[in-house]
């Protein structure tokens, strides 16, 4: 397995998230979003750290301090209950080396350091084999499909994962 750390998200990482909008990246969340929608996720993302309401990471490797991905977590509803929803995405140059399973893992842990009674729930589109298989292997339950609105105007169906409190990522 690839030697893989998560790196708070900086202000420099802005190339990384317009590196991460690639249409094969993106053609699981309705394509890759415009110049001005970077620049707002960026702000996004760099705000959820200043006021604790998200926390998105770079992925990095020895070889690539630069990142080759990003995956992070945010507070989110699901009916009653209150969980920590997370989402990644790696490059394709890096995928299948085990990079985004090394993530996950170390994703899970800081959002149980955290709070560890939240669940964890990832909410991949029901044709990205790759995400399904990913939450599969690190021991999260699927619970149900749900059609979600992302982005505004596309509705995709997706499968709801969810791992409880207290469990860590299976290898």
């Amino acid at each position: 397995m690839t030697d893989v750390a998560l790196r708070p998200w900086s202000t420099d990482d802005l190339d990384l998230l317009v590196r991460n909008n690639a249409p094969e990246l993106m053609e699981h969340l309705g394509g890759p979003e415009s110049d001005e929608k970077l620049v707002a996720r960026h702000a996004r993302y760099l705000r959820g750290w200043r006021d604790g309401s998200s926390q998105m990471y770079a992925i990095v490797t020895p070889e690539h301090p630069e990142g080759v991905g990003a995956i992070g977590f945010w507070p989110h509803d699901d009916g009653d209950r209150r969980m920590f929803e997370i989402g990644w995405t790696v490059q394709a140059a890096h995928q299948g080396r085990g990079v985004a399973r090394a993530a996950l893992a170390l994703l899970i842990e800081a959002a149980r350091a955290v709070d560890a009674t939240r669940p964890i729930a990832a909410y991949p589109r029901v044709d990205n084999e790759a995400s399904n298989a990913l939450c599969r292997r690190a021991g999260f339950v699927l619970e149900r499909v749900e059609e979600f609105e992302y982005p505004k105007g596309t509705w995709l169906d997706s499968n709801v994962w969810v791992l409880p409190p207290g469990e860590a990522a299976t290898a």
